[in-house]
C-alpha cells in the first residue's frame, strides 16, 4: 500500500508534519472502527483493518527514517528481511570508535559530560546522513537507491546508538 496516496500527499522525504497530522485525525474519524459498531461482522473488520492501515501509515510517514524505507518500498527496495551489511570502512571505524567510548565511559573522569559529547557528535552525524538521504531520494542518479539503502542502514545504526546513549545516561543519573 502506498502510504503517501492514503494521506493524498506526493511521495516525498519532505514531509509536511503539521499537515500530515491533520489529515490523519481526518482519517481516523472516517475510519473508527466505533462508526460501525452497529454495522454488519464484515463492516466491522473492514473499518478495523482500514482504521490499522491508517494508523501504520501515520507511523510510517512521520518519521524520516521509516518515511525513507517506504519511499524505497515503493522503488522496489525492502529493507527491513534484508541481511546486507554496511561496506563502508571509515563508518565502521567511527562505529567501533563510539562502542569503544561507551564501553569505557564509566572509566572518564566526567561520564555525563563525555556522554554528551558523544550523543552531540551522533546528532550531528545523523543530521548530515539525513540530507545526503533527503538528496539521494530526489536524485536521478543510477545508483541513488542503493546509496540511499546504505544510508538508512547507517542511520538506523546512528538511531540505535542514541538509543543507548539514553540509556547509559539514566543508568548515570541515578548514581
Amino acid at each position: 500500500m502506498n502510504y503517501f496516496e492514503l494521506f493524498n500527499i506526493p511521495v516525498s522525504f519532505d514531509v509536511d508534519l503539521s499537515a500530515l497530522s491533520l489529515t490523519y485525525q481526518q482519517l481516523q474519524r472516517l475510519t473508527h472502527p466505533d462508526k460501525f459498531a452497529s454495522g454488519s461482522e464484515q463492516d466491522k473488520l473492514i473499518a478495523i483493518q482500514k482504521n490499522a492501515q491508517v494508523n501504520d501509515a501515520y507511523t510510517t510517514l512521520k518519521a524520516p527514517l521509516s518515511r525513507a524505507e517506504h519511499i524505497l518500498l515503493l522503488r522496489g527496495v525492502e529493507l527491513q528481511h534484508e541481511q546486507q551489511t554496511i561496506k563502508d570502512t571509515a563508518f565502521l571505524m567511527q562505529q567501533m570508535e563510539w562502542r569503544e567510548i561507551l564501553a569505557e565511559l564509566d572509566q572518564n573522569s566526567d561520564p555525563l559530560d563525555a556522554l554528551e559529547s558523544l550523543e552531540d557528535e551522533i546528532k550531528q552525524s545523523i543530521k548530515s546522513d539525513l540530507n545526503k538521504l533527503q538528496s539521494l531520494l530526489v536524485s536521478e542518479q543510477e545508483n541513488a537507491v542503493e546509496q540511499a539503502a546504505d544510508g538508512i542502514r547507517k542511520l538506523k545504526f546512528l538511531y540505535k546508538m542514541l538509543a543507548e546513549i539514553e540509556i547509559k545516561e539514566e543508568a548515570l543519573n541515578d548514581f
